[in-house]
């Protein structure tokens, strides 16, 4: 059991710091990081996990799939100074954001606090502020569908 949660875990990471598109991809990944399983076990791990495909065919944690939405349409701007993170929202959307926020349960957050429009997100370290910040802005930025690249 203990390696499975171990397991799942690494697999969080994987997903939110790679673009893992297929089961074998996954395997490999996790072969990399010390383990060693079967794409049986990882399917399982898909599904307990509730990862989901993108566009563009990648895995993504559901959690991280639902923030990802809030982000490109409620948060504004993003800023790191030292281990504290400031967020910046439209007006009122400040508390659902930090909500979703605390859903995904990013591996470097102490904790968030909301306002009407700012959310203050606080880290152990320097370092992690500055991965989460950027976690947040990649999560914020909206990606150019194929049709609109077209015209």
């Amino acid at each position: 059991m203990k390696r499975r949660i171990e397991r799942h875990d690494v697999i969080r990471s994987l997903v939110r710091e790679q673009e893992i598109k297929t089961q074998h991809d996954l395997v490999r990944a996790l072969q990399s990081k010390g383990f060693e399983c079967t794409q049986t076990t990882v399917s399982r791990d898909i599904n307990d996990l509730g990862l989901e495909k993108i566009a563009g065919g990648a895995y993504m944690l559901k959690e991280d799939l639902h923030l990802k939405r809030l982000a490109i349409d409620l948060i504004l701007d993003v800023q790191s100074v030292n281990n504290f993170i400031v967020i910046k929202t439209s007006n009122g959307m400040a508390q659902g954001v930090a909500a979703g926020i605390d859903a995904a349960q990013l591996d470097d957050i102490l904790g968030t606090i909301a306002g009407d429009d700012t959310i203050l997100m606080i880290t152990a370290s320097d370092e992690q502020a500055m991965r989460s910040a950027q976690v947040l802005k990649n999560l914020s930025e909206k990606k150019e569908s194929k049709a609109e690249e077209a015209s």
